[in-house]
C-alpha cells in the first residue's frame, strides 16, 4: 500500500508498505545484480550506509545460480541475508541488451545465455515464475524495451505486445501467489510504460496499463540513447497519466541531477549502476561535483573524499591512500569508492525527503545542482 504524504508541485513524498517493511520515497535502490553489489559490498555495509531497497536481476540469477536453487535455499532474502525490501527486474532489459542473441515472438523471447550460450526461453509466465522463486518483494512485469531511436511502427507494435504480456504477468502472479509452496505470497507487481520518445504512444500506454490496478508503475526504456532533455520531456508527458496514489519508478536512471529533475516531475523510485560502476573506476560523487581519484593531483591529498561525509571511506581514509589502493589494484580501493558513492546517493535521497517534508524541495534542488556544477573536474 502506498501513502502519499505530501506534494510540492508534482514532486511526491510517500511511504510504500510492503511485507518486508516500509519504503520511504523518493528512494534510490542499490543495484545488486547477482544478489551482491559489485565492489565487495556486504549486506552489513548496505545496512550501515542507509540502504532501503536492494535491486537484483531476474535474468542473471536465473542463469546463475538458478532461481530454483535460490528457492530451495529459502528465497533471495534468506540467500543474501537481507531482511528489507528487494525489487527484481523482469529480465526485459537484459533481453534488450542481448540484441545479437535474441528472437522476440508473441509467446516470449528466445535467446542464448551470455555465460555458456545455452538456449533460454523467457516469456511473461516464465519471468513471473523466476521472480516468484526468488521471492522478491516487488516483481517487475516482463516487457520489451525498444531502443529510443527505433522506428515508430516498431515501437507501436512492441508496446501493444508489452500490454498483452502485462495481462499474462498479472494473471500468472495471482496464480503463483496462491500456491502453497510460494515463499512470498504477497509479492507485488509493477507494470512498465514503454514507447521510446513518442509522447502519444507513451501516454496511450500509460492510460492502458493504469487500468490494470497494479501495485506500482515504472517508466522504462529511458537512458538508452535519448538526451536528458528528451527524457525529462517524456516524464512530463507520461507521469500525469500514471496513478498518483501508486509509486512511480524511473528505471535505470541516473545521475544525481537526473534524479533531482525526475523527483520534481513526480518520480518515487530510482535505480542505477552509476554509483557502483563509477566508484570501481575511481570516479566519486561529491556535493561539489565529480572527482577522479586517478588524477595525479590527489597523490599527496590527505583530505577525505569529501569533508563532512560520514561514509566508511571518508570517516577514516585519505584521498591519497584510496588513490594508492586503486593504482595498486587492491580490492579495498574499489570497495571504499563504491561505499562512498552509494552513501552519497542514499544521503541525497534522505535530504530530498526532508526537503519535501518542509515544502522546500525546489530551493533544495537549485542549491544542490548549483553546488554540484560549481566544483569537481567534469
Amino acid at each position: 500500500m502506498y501513502r502519499l504524504l505530501k506534494q510540492e508541485g508534482r514532486a511526491k513524498r510517500g511511504e510504500f508498505h510492503t511485507v518486508h517493511g516500509i519504503i520511504q520515497t523518493p528512494v534510490f535502490m542499490n543495484v545488486g545484480t547477482v544478489a551482491a553489489i559489485k565492489g565487495a559490498v556486504s549486506t552489513e555495509d548496505l545496512e550501515k550506509i542507509g540502504t532501503q531497497v536492494e535491486l537484483s536481476n531476474t535474468y542473471h540469477l536465473h542463469v546463475r545460480p538458478g532461481d530454483k536453487i535460490v528457492k530451495q535455499l529459502g528465497g533471495l532474502h534468506k540467500f543474501m541475508s537481507w531482511d528489507k525490501p528487494i525489487l527484481t527486474d523482469s529480465g526485459g532489459f537484459q533481453v534488450f541488451s542481448l540484441a545479437g542473441l535474441r528472437k522476440i515472438k508473441e509467446e516470449g523471447v528466445y535467446f542464448n545465455s551470455h555465460i555458456d550460450g545455452r538456449k533460454i526461453f523467457m516469456g511473461p509466465e516464465e519471468s513471473m515464475q523466476i521472480q516468484s522463486n526468488l521471492a522478491s518483494t516487488i516483481a517487475m512485469a516482463f516487457d520489451e524495451c525498444p531502443s529510443a531511436r527505433a522506428e515508430r511502427s516498431y515501437v507501436q507494435a512492441s508496446v501493444e505486445r508489452t500490454t498483452r504480456w502485462l495481462e499474462r504477468c498479472k494473471k500468472e502472479m495471482e496464480r503463483l501467489n496462491n500456491l502453497p509452496d510460494t515463499i512470498n505470497k504477497k509479492q507485488l507487481l509493477f507494470g512498465i510504460n514503454q514507447g521510446a520518445v513518442f509522447g502519444d504512444i507513451r501516454i496511450e500506454h500509460a492510460k492502458r496499463i493504469a487500468e490494470f490496478e497494479l501495485d506500482g508503475y515504472a517508466v522504462g526504456g529511458l537512458a538508452v540513447g535519448e538526451s536528458h532533455e528528451e527524457m525529462y520531456e517524456v516524464l512530463e508527458q507520461v507521469v500525469p497519466y500514471l496513478p498518483i496514489e501508486k509509486p512511480t519508478y524511473l528505471m535505470g536512471v541516473g545521475t544525481p541531477a537526473n534524479i533531482l529533475e525526475a523527483v520534481e516531475r513526480g518520480v518515487d523510485f530510482f535505480d542505477c549502476v552509476y554509483p557502483s560502476r563509477n566508484g570501481r573506476h575511481g570516479h566519486l560523487y561529491t556535493n561539489h561535483g565529480k572527482i577522479n581519484l586517478f588524477n595525479a593531483k590527489y597523490e599527496l591529498d590527505e583530505r577525505p573524499i569529501e569533508e563532512g561525509c560520514n561514509c566508511p571511506a571518508c570517516s577514516r581514509y585519505s584521498r591519497a591512500y584510496i588513490r594508492h589502493l586503486l593504482k595498486a589494484k587492491e580490492m579495498l580501493g574499489m570497495r571504499l569508492c563504491v561505499l562512498h558513492n552509494l552513501y552519497f546517493y542514499n544521503t541525497m535521497m534522505t535530504e530530498i525527503r526532508e526537503a519535501l517534508n518542509q515544502g522546500e524541495f525546489s530551493t533544495y534542488k537549485k542549491k544542490k545542482l548549483d553546488s554540484m556544477s560549481a566544483g569537481g573536474e567534469e
